[in-house]
């Protein structure tokens, strides 16, 4: 009977009686055989998209090696075939280059696929059919804690619990590229883990504060003093903060009324120490009415009292007498003219002219006069009811005439 071969490493079976003289050379093809399919290597680049592997009968062969490295060159996704039948054990190194696929197939069965960018070593064992992978994710067990994890994928199964800690990662090891977009939740951020220095200067947007959550504590002191600051110059910077603050005199206090005053009266005034500048409004008395003694042809009225405004720049300390008129006595009981209003005089500042009495026999008395005064006004511009205004004249006696007015007002102002 002739020899046989093996299915899985095609070695020669003898039969007892043949290979007479030879027996011992069969025997040693068998050893050299079974030591390239224990421990043989060998490197064989890849040409074509479709190569296969020999597993020739007592003869060293390509299939047969244990550890094959496969380079070279591919211009597309490439397969390696093994004969069907055949049961083995690689280990496979993927040296190509170029960003192609490349697959361990038996003819007719399942593949072990080396991705585009997967440049490493794989397992793989030959169930007779099909090409199927040695990993991690297809062992099962753990890693001990004892263990050194290598560049492969580890699955969630695949860890114990308490085997990858702190000490056993290096320094710098864990970078964003190894981070799932979803892993780093704010329950694993420690409180004040995330610092200044750590935030990207575009990170915090308007978007993410919320309503409220910025409070006086998280603002920067700008070294303006709490206060209430009356004409206050401030000074704001580029970001909108006030950055400093002072009271001022610049508008404030504008034209205040400070003194209203009614004939006759007398007084010294004394404007407040920041005034820089009074408005003055001086009415004196009107003239009192004139009395002929006829009532069918009464006496006439008095004068109206000079009336006018006075803007004047004072310089502290200001204190200055005034007085103001009174009104002139209209001529009762006895016949005669009415008599004049009193003038009103604020040192300093200026003094309006009393009206004249109005005459016996009809004529009116003349209006008061408000020399130097910024504005003068004539009897008809007159618009305060009964202030200096001329009493009327009487056929059996003169009224009097209205009584003289004054009013202050402050500005502390520019």
């Amino acid at each position: 009977m002739a020899s046989s071969y093996s299915t899985d490493l095609k070695l020669e079976l003898m039969v007892t009686g043949e290979n007479s003289g030879t027996w011992g050379d069969k025997t040693n093809t068998n050893l050299n055989l079974l030591q390239q399919a224990i421990a043989g290597y060998q490197s064989i680049a890849l040409t074509s998209t479709n190569t296969t592997l020999a597993m020739t009968d007592a003869t060293i062969s390509t299939a047969r090696n244990a550890v094959i490295e496969f380079t070279g060159t591919i211009a597309a996704n490439s397969t390696v075939y093994v004969a069907s039948g055949i049961e083995k054990t690689y280990t496979i190194k993927n040296s190509t280059t170029g960003a192609f696929t490349l697959a361990l197939n038996q003819v007719a069965g399942a593949s072990v696929i080396w991705g585009t960018t997967e440049k490493n070593i794989k397992g793989v064992y030959l169930d007779g059919t099909n090409a199927n992978t040695i990993d991690l994710s297809t062992l099962g067990g753990a890693i001990s804690t004892s263990a050194s994890i290598g560049d492969f994928v580890i699955g969630p199964n695949e860890l114990d619990t308490s085997a990858v800690t702190s000490v056993k990662i290096a320094s710098f090891a864990v970078t964003s590229a190894k981070l799932d977009t979803s892993s780093v939740t704010s329950v694993k951020v420690a409180s004040f883990a995330i610092t200044s220095a750590a935030l990207d200067t575009a990170s915090v947007t308007s978007v993410k504060i919320a309503s409220a959550a910025v409070g006086t504590t998280q603002l920067i002191a700008t070294g303006v003093t709490a206060a209430t600051y009356t004409a206050a110059t401030i000074t704001v910077g580029a970001d909108g903060r006030i950055t400093s603050a002072s009271s001022g005199s610049g508008g404030a206090g504008g034209f205040i009324p400070t003194l209203t005053a009614t004939g006759p009266a007398s007084a010294t005034y004394t404007a407040t120490p920041t005034a820089n500048r009074l408005a003055v409004y001086m009415w004196a008395g009107g003239g009192g009415g004139g009395n002929n003694g006829n009532y069918c042809s009464p006496g006439g009225s008095g004068g109206q009292g000079g009336y006018g405004f006075y803007n004047k720049p004072i310089a502290q300390p200001f204190a200055q007498p005034y007085s103001v008129g009174a009104p002139g006595p209209g001529r009762t009981p006895n016949v005669g003219a009415g008599t004049a209003g009193g003038a009103t005089n604020f040192a300093n500042v200026g003094t309006v002219n009393g009206g004249n009495g109005g005459s016996q026999n009809g004529p009116a008395g003349s209006a008061g006069t408000a020399p130097g005064a910024s504005l003068a006004f004539s009897p008809s511009d007159f618009i305060v009811s009964g202030k200096g205004a001329g009493g009327a004249g009487g056929g059996g006696g003169g009224f009097p005439g209205g009584a003289g007015f004054l009013l202050v007002y402050e500005n502390t102002g520019t």
